[in-house]
């Protein structure tokens, strides 16, 4: 991404003030524009997952779900937490049975350890909600949004903040 001009008229826009006053006001901005940005994927996730037929699902139920998906290979609870980032084992386990409740995935068994495959209906949804992304949200930003190459450097970026947020948690948890 091409860096910003330092610009003396331009102010950060950020939720908290506060915290901008530090030292990286940037980093405000980035934090502003994360949370508006999971709210607004968040939103986009439920209503794309009910537009494909399966209203209802919470946002954590539609990551699972394609994350069980992900190359047509059974996942351990263990794979799908440590993917996605999920600390508590608990909250993706109840996810886990609801998705088995709706006939999306089935929960089986490789030795001891459980697995998680989509099932027929899984898949099936998984592509029309794949089939609703590319219409509703890649058409009209492959005509007017980032280019592929932009998008990619913003999926670098934010997988590697991740890494500073997860080590100041470690730390913070330690004060």
């Amino acid at each position: 991404m091409p860096a910003r001009q330092e610009d003396p008229l331009h102010q950060p826009i950020v939720s908290s003030a506060h915290l901008a006053a530090g030292a990286s006001p940037a980093l405000s901005e980035v934090e502003f524009g994360l949370i508006l940005a999971v709210h607004a994927f968040e939103r986009w996730m439920v209503r794309c997952m009910a537009a494909a037929g399966v209203p209802n699902l919470a946002p954590l139920d539609i990551l699972i779900l394609h994350s069980v998906r992900h190359r047509d290979r059974p996942k351990s609870l263990a794979d799908i937490c440590l993917i996605l980032d999920i600390e508590e084992t608990h909250v993706a386990s109840y996810a886990l049975k609801k998705l088995e409740a709706a006939g999306l995935v089935a929960i089986g068994r490789k030795g001891k350890e459980k697995t998680v495959t989509a099932t027929e209906a899984g898949v099936a949804i998984c592509s029309r909600y794949a089939a609703i992304r590319e219409q509703l949200l890649v058409k009209p930003l492959r005509s007017s949004g980032p280019s592929e190459a932009m998008l990619s450097d913003v999926g670098e970026v934010l997988r590697a903040l991740s890494g500073y947020y997860n080590q100041s948690a470690r730390s913070a948890a330690t004060v």
